[in-house]
């Protein structure tokens, strides 16, 4: 029988998950993609914290008009804002089985722009 849809971007996220992981040097930046939204954190994982996160949801990012695409630039360009802050500088890229394409690489794009190292 053949998988569904999240099936397989489970099997594909797992297979991610065992190469990358984020360290208090290099933490990981997570990606999740719904329908309307999208939302990265980047997570030190040998320590379980959260060292910052944003999302299309917070109010100065809901506000601004355009398609999803340019929302996720400006989510990425956030978030590294918010890491540079806090002291990161290097990450590792999780895109959560999700194709490198679309909103994902808009992300991605915008959190280098805004001077995170990959």
């Amino acid at each position: 029988m053949a998988l569904t849809k999240n099936q397989r971007r489970t099997r594909i996220k797992n297979r991610i998950r065992k190469v990358v992981s984020g360290t208090e040097t290099r933490p990981r930046l997570a990606v999740f993609r719904s329908n309307k939204e999208i939302y990265a954190q980047i997570v030190d994982d040998v320590n379980g914290k959260t060292i910052s996160a944003a999302s299309s949801r917070d109010k100065d990012i809901s506000s601004a008009k355009g398609n999803k695409s340019e929302i996720a630039t400006l989510v990425g360009k956030s978030l590294a804002e918010k890491a540079l802050k806090a002291g990161v500088e290097t990450i590792a890229f999780d895109r959560g089985g999700y194709l490198y394409h679309g909103r994902v690489k808009s992300l991605a794009d915008g959190a280098r722009e805004a001077g995170l190292k990959f």
